[in-house]
């Protein structure tokens, strides 16, 4: 089929299984291949259907369904609602792959973004079971679209930031939502584009960690979007192994240039210098990390980052590379 043609141009989706492993902590493996969720004769009709962004669940517990819905309903409520004649920030950390590797790195985002842009009671993160802890609401592309409504609904749309990191494997359709063998997906840019639309949220940044992930820069691009991606549209990104703590990109830019008090555009710069070193230093084809800054930004950002703190935090996890 044309849609199967499609994904392994992109990405090798049924990813190697994890060691099997006991323990209630643990993540699921990938076992079955990634299955046919492109509807359409012509390679037309199949990009345009998975443009919806087609997510396919199937053989969850019904006990499971009710607790990540639990889980998911209590973390949004106890998001704190915006301060009137504040520029405060909403930040969203999501793994959408069950490999723990992109579960720890979105815990840890997570936590950075929300010191760094005085987030604590605004942030929510959706993430597996990384291996020691099995805690929070899942990511897919259903919760995370759950997540930007409700945020819309707490936010002041012309005030307020959304803070959205993402982390996964990619192709050149979108962000690969893949949770063990009972959950798959792609969240393309124009859905991804859309949602953010039809909610009303202007303002945002926009970090999006993945093979591919340029592709989403011309989409969502905006005057009030600031975006940063690991890679060209074109291109692959690194170490997204499932034992990693960290990918590449989430390590330069999140559990290093983040965590200092410089701004968002020199941390970019920062992240991209340290990874292309890592490219060279391991002869791998540069993964090119995009970013895009709105003519707006400068309008709202600098409130922003006028309260991040004033020392630098230390790195959590093994690096994605030895050093």
């Amino acid at each position: 089929m044309i849609s199967r043609a499609l994904l392994a141009s992109g990405l090798a989706l049924n990813a190697l299984p994890l060691a099997a492993q006991d323990g209630a902590n643990q993540p699921p493996e990938h076992t079955e291949p990634f299955p046919n969720i492109g509807m359409g004769e012509t390679r037309e009709e199949i990009v345009e259907s998975f443009d919806q962004a087609p997510q396919l669940r199937r053989g969850e517990p019904a006990r499971d369904l009710l607790e990540q819905r639990r889980r998911l309903a209590g973390a949004l409520d106890a998001l704190s609602p915006q301060r009137a004649g504040t520029v405060d920030a909403y930040v969203v950390s999501i793994a959408f792959d069950s490999d723990p590797v992109f579960a720890r790195e979105a815990r840890e985002a997570g936590t950075v973004l929300s010191r760094r842009y005085d987030a604590q009671g605004r942030s929510i993160t959706l993430a597996g079971p990384d291996g020691t802890s099995d805690d929070l609401p899942r990511g897919s592309i259903e919760s995370l679209l759950v997540a930007l409504a409700h945020i819309a609904e707490v936010m002041d749309g012309e005030e307020d930031v959304l803070v959205l990191y993402t982390t996964s494997h990619g192709l050149k359709l979108g962000l690969a939502y893949h949770y063990g063998d009972t959950g798959y997906g792609i969240l393309s840019p124009a859905r991804l584009r859309d949602a953010l639309a039809e909610l009303g949220i202007e303002r945002r940044i926009l970090i999006l960690s993945a093979c591919f992930s340029g592709v989403f820069v011309p989409e969502l691009a905006s005057a009030d979007t600031a975006i940063l991606t690991a890679a060209a549209s074109e291109r692959s990104s690194f170490g997204c192994e499932p034992e990693n703590d960290w990918s590449f990109f989430g390590d330069a830019l999140i559990n290093r240039a983040l965590r200092e008090p410089q701004s968002l555009a020199d941390a970019a710069r920062e992240a991209s210098r340290t990874i292309a070193g890592w490219e060279a230093q391991q002869r791998l084809l540069a993964s090119l990390p995009q970013s895009a800054f709105g003519a707006n930004v400068a309008s709202w950002l600098p409130a922003l980052e006028a309260r991040m703190p004033a020392q630098a935090s230390a790195r959590v996890g093994r690096p994605a590379i030895g050093e």
